[in-house]
């Protein structure tokens, strides 16, 4: 899956234990309503954050994890995360003419020379 949008934050890295460390990224998406996402970077991934920086446009490749936890009182309880394993920088839209379609020749619009009077049509409408 992926998430694209404009960077928001980027934390510092935080060593949880330790065996273990994390980053965490939130991306705006840029739709009609904007969300906030939250992008966990774990372990040798936090790396990837270190050449982005606020306002950029990146498009962040990501995992869903879900994880299921049984308190002491014996509720269960289930956890989700999105994780971060790739990082791209996106170029931001910008008009272009590459995008609209191409025009006809000129000769496609000068009137025909070859209109013969028996080939019109007198419909009044």
């Amino acid at each position: 899956m992926e998430v694209t949008g404009k960077i928001k934050v980027i934390n510092a890295e935080q060593q949880v234990s330790a065996s273990f460390k994390k980053r965490e990224l939130v991306v705006t998406t840029e739709e009609q309503y904007p969300q906030h996402i939250m992008i966990e970077f774990t372990q040798d991934k936090c790396d990837l954050l270190n050449n982005y920086q606020s306002g950029e446009p990146v498009k962040v490749s990501i995992n869903l994890r879900g994880r299921e936890w049984v308190n002491p009182q014996g509720e269960t309880k289930y956890f989700n995360s999105i994780q971060g394993w790739r990082i791209e920088k996106v170029q931001a839209d910008a008009p272009s003419s590459n995008n609209m379609p191409p025009v006809p020749p000129a000769q496609a619009f000068e009137p025909s020379n070859n209109f013969k009077e028996e080939d019109h049509d007198d419909l009044p409408f």
